[in-house]
């Protein structure tokens, strides 16, 4: 069903009952400082040295370290193991040097002591053989004997990897008063969870802006140092709307607002999700080619930074799970091209329900995953709407798929309408319990009750800290995200 909508007072869409709702700035602001201990630098070990399972030391490429590198047999399960001694019990960065002659990924498990800690680790094409790169793993060290794996997952084998170099002369974790993304780090998946840069699980509370077509006067300045400082927001959510004037009209001033949006939260120390918010028409690949063209320039721009994720559907509908599925798989390399580390949110069948809108539920996902590594799925809800079947959806999804809440409102599934606070508050407590990451829509002044701005707030530049600009849903939500986050860092 199309959404109807004008500009300015656009909200999640009208959509049948029971549908999910839709919805280089100096990365150091606001850290705390802290002061490097003393340890030892830097350790090199060469992969010739090493205990090598399937592969073969050589030297016909020139540009390694030391006397060649490993050549690992195109079979799943070759792997180069390092004996890595350890001064001190604590995180330690690995740093592989590697390169891959092709243009296919050859990803790799990295194991330390027997335990995985980046599972299917990307080693794109590097353009030649003699073309060598580097890329890194957070991991926790014991002190004295430790080991590292790294073992290739696919019929291809692993790159050629020339060597290992283990850095544990680290700084003593960021205090408190860090921000969320200085205290994070580089986000991964792992298992069922969003896992920070010391592998543990964590979760991510914050706010969505609505269309920046419509309402980038709602993210200024003023406004974005609220969201960071005042509320206390891990992460802000950059919905950049594909049809309903916004990117197809103009892609690249649509492409630049992005931008500009991405650098401006990297300045305030939170993350960003970079939505590409495609609703109607709800089959994913009707937008591919933009997808493409869109994600390759902010992976190409971006792809250094450490706090994104890339939302490449935002509510598929109308579609079967399959042609989603087929959707992710052709534009998630294109991504992987640019940004090896970047976790990527894919929507789900029926405006990001996981399928209930349509009667289904999670187990098509679970039966067929979208082919690839460090992904999680969305789900969406409205909870004056979208009650127990909904909640119990998400809580056994969650047990076995990696779920992002990109997009909730505690109204009807068209973002208005009285608030069901009570109903939020059970969805909340489920993904507290379990480290379900959310957003909530929207940081706006669309009239909508959703909005949590009041309106006219944002044309008048108005008071943005504090709950005199706020309606009862704002309110109610920043109160949510100004809890104290759980960042564990040991």
């Amino acid at each position: 069903m199309t959404s109807a909508r004008s500009a300015r007072s656009a909200g999640p869409g009208l959509r049948r009952l029971g549908v999910a709702g839709t919805a280089l700035g100096a990365l150091l602001l606001g850290l705390a400082t802290t002061t490097p201990t003393a340890s030892a630098a830097p350790v090199t070990h060469e992969a010739e040295t090493a205990t090598v399972s399937q592969g073969l030391v050589e030297s016909n490429h020139t540009g390694f370290t030391g006397n060649g590198f490993v050549n690992y047999d195109n079979a799943t399960g070759s792997y180069v193991q390092w004996n890595v001694n350890a001064a001190q019990a604590g995180p330690a960065t690995l740093t592989l040097r590697y390169a891959n002659g092709t243009t296919t990924n050859r990803p790799m498990d990295i194991a330390v002591n027997g335990a995985v800690a980046a599972s299917g680790k990307a080693f794109a094409g590097t353009g030649a053989w003699t073309n060598w790169a580097t890329t890194t793993v957070t991991t926790t060290l014991k002190a004295g004997a430790n080991t590292v794996r790294a073992t290739a997952t696919t019929a291809n084998g692993g790159p050629n990897v020339d060597h290992l170099t283990v850095d544990n002369a680290t700084t003593p974790p960021p205090t408190t008063g860090s921000t969320p993304a200085a205290i994070n780090g580089q986000l991964k998946v792992c298992g069922t969870k969003l896992c920070n840069q010391y592998n543990k699980p964590i979760q991510l509370r914050g706010m969505s802006s609505h269309g920046t077509q419509w309402y980038s006067q709602c993210l200024t300045g003023g406004s974005l140092d609220a969201l960071a400082k005042d509320w206390k927001a891990d992460v802000l959510r950059v919905s950049t709307y594909v049809q309903e004037e916004g990117y197809e009209t103009d892609p690249r001033k649509y492409t630049d607002l992005a931008h500009s949006l991405i650098e401006q939260a990297t300045a305030r120390g939170m993350y960003v999700i970079v939505d590409w918010h495609m609703l109607d028409p709800g089959d994913p690949h009707y937008n591919l080619a933009r997808a493409k063209t869109f994600f390759t320039e902010i992976a190409q721009r971006h792809g250094a930074k450490t706090n994104l994720l890339y939302e490449i559907a935002n509510e598929p509908n109308g579609v079967a799970w399959s042609r989603i599925k087929s959707y992710a798989e052709q534009l998630i390399p294109v991504v992987r091209a640019k940004d090896a580390e970047t976790p990527i949110l894919v929507g789900t069948r029926a405006w990001s329900s996981l399928g209930v809108s349509d009667g289904a539920n999670e187990s098509e996902v679970v039966s067929s995953p979208v082919n690839a590594t460090n992904i999680m799925y969305t789900f969406h809800f409205y909870a004056y709407s979208h009650r127990d079947e909904y909640l119990n959806t998400l809580s056994r999804a969650a047990d076995k798929l990696p779920v992002f809440v990109t997009e909730f409102g505690t109204q009807n599934y068209a973002g208005e309408g009285d608030n069901d606070f009570a109903m939020s508050q059970r969805f909340l407590d489920l993904m507290a319990a379990k480290k379900i990451s959310w957003v909530n829509w929207n940081f706006s002044d669309d009239e909508r009750s959703g909005a949590v701005f009041k309106t006219g707030t944002c044309d008048a530049g108005g008071t943005w800290t504090g709950t005199s600009s706020l309606k009862p849903a704002g309110v109610w939500i920043r109160d949510r995200i100004r809890t104290a986050d759980d960042f564990p860092t040991s």
